[in-house]
């Protein structure tokens, strides 16, 4: 006998999820950003900076002036893009590129891209505006 004022588990959990929105279903994947690079003379040229700070919501001056130091190179920011000094392989521009990503975007805790740098005292923090966790700019994060 089934008793009508008794609820299964998955009739329950298909009420609970006809009744979320659906923005909150779909859980879009964050995509690294690549650089779109070239060469122009002896200079290295990242076309696609502006998109990059875009996709990763910062500043674009911030990561152009970290892929400097990470690069060991000058360079000048033209427009929306980088020109750098010498002739810097694809794959190094990548690495430090996915390697801003992972310090000063992705959240420790679930991973997500949305967060935002905030100091505290004089610590540069992220806060996750998903999970709400707050780590200091280059902590480990947690192995999945």
């Amino acid at each position: 006998m089934h008793d009508m004022n008794v609820y299964d588990y998955d009739r329950l959990l298909e009420r609970a999820m006809d009744s979320l929105p659906e923005n909150v279903v779909v859980k879009e994947r964050f995509e690294m950003p690549k650089g779109v690079i070239f060469y122009e003379g002896n200079t290295t040229v990242l076309r696609n900076l502006a998109d990059i700070a875009s996709k990763v919501n910062r500043e674009m001056d911030q990561i152009f002036k970290y892929l400097l130091r990470e690069l060991g190179t000058a360079g000048e920011i033209d427009g929306e893009r980088a020109v750098f000094q010498g002739k810097i392989p694809q794959t190094k521009v990548q690495e430090r590129i996915e390697r801003y990503v992972n310090r000063y975007v992705l959240c420790r805790e679930c991973g997500r891209p949305d967060t935002k740098l905030i100091k505290k005292n004089r610590t540069l923090m992220l806060k996750c505006e998903a999970c709400g966790a707050i780590h200091p700019v280059g902590s480990k994060r947690k192995k999945e």
